[in-house]
């Protein structure tokens, strides 16, 4: 009975500790700060398992592959995504430099193995789709259907092949087409 009273002590302590630092605006909150190793881990930890979890369970279109998905997708990415995932030939940019945590480099080479590709489709499907909370990353999916969003996502798995040449043919909008779409 002893261990049990000492245990909740510990804990309400815990919380009113954790509940002072919360409210005393300590935490040094600006964008131009890192986090600290715990918080950045538990942050990133969350956001990787959360996506995941999420996105588990979304069927993969059978054409994501295809070319007219990747030229559908050029122009929206070119638009909304490359001032702050970059574009080939460019390693960063003002924008980039200023935002915490930085934005990944989409024109580089996902590390997944063969095995993750389909899982890394829903995924990109469901961040573009939801956005990410105190990230920066808006969420598409209330003015883009999910056609669209996955137009992006077939951008996204070539992206990293392609030289600065190449994107800038592949991202060109058609002016008589509002849609996004060749």
């Amino acid at each position: 009975m002893v261990y049990v009273k000492t245990l909740v002590v510990i804990v309400l302590l815990g919380v009113v500790i954790l509940g002072g630092y919360l409210y005393s605006g300590l935490y040094p909150i600006g964008a131009d700060t890192p986090h600290n190793k715990l918080t950045y881990w538990a942050l990133e930890t969350l956001r990787e398992n959360s996506v995941a979890r999420a996105a588990k369970a979304i069927p993969v279109p059978v054409d994501i592959a295809t070319p007219s998905r990747l030229l559908a997708g050029g122009p929206d990415y070119n638009e909304m995504c490359s001032g702050c995932h970059l574009r080939p030939g460019r390693a960063q940019s003002d924008f980039t430099q200023g935002l915490y945590p930085a934005p990944p480099n989409l024109t580089r080479s996902a590390s997944e193995g063969e095995a993750d590709i389909a899982q890394r489709r829903r995924e990109h499907f469901w961040i573009i789709k939801h956005g990410i909370k105190a990230s920066g990353m808006p969420a598409w999916g209330p003015t883009h259907d999910d056609e669209r969003i996955w137009n992006m996502v077939a951008f996204l798995e070539r992206l990293p092949e392609l030289t600065p040449e190449q994107y800038q043919i592949l991202t060109a909008r058609d002016e008589e087409d509002g849609g996004g779409h060749h």
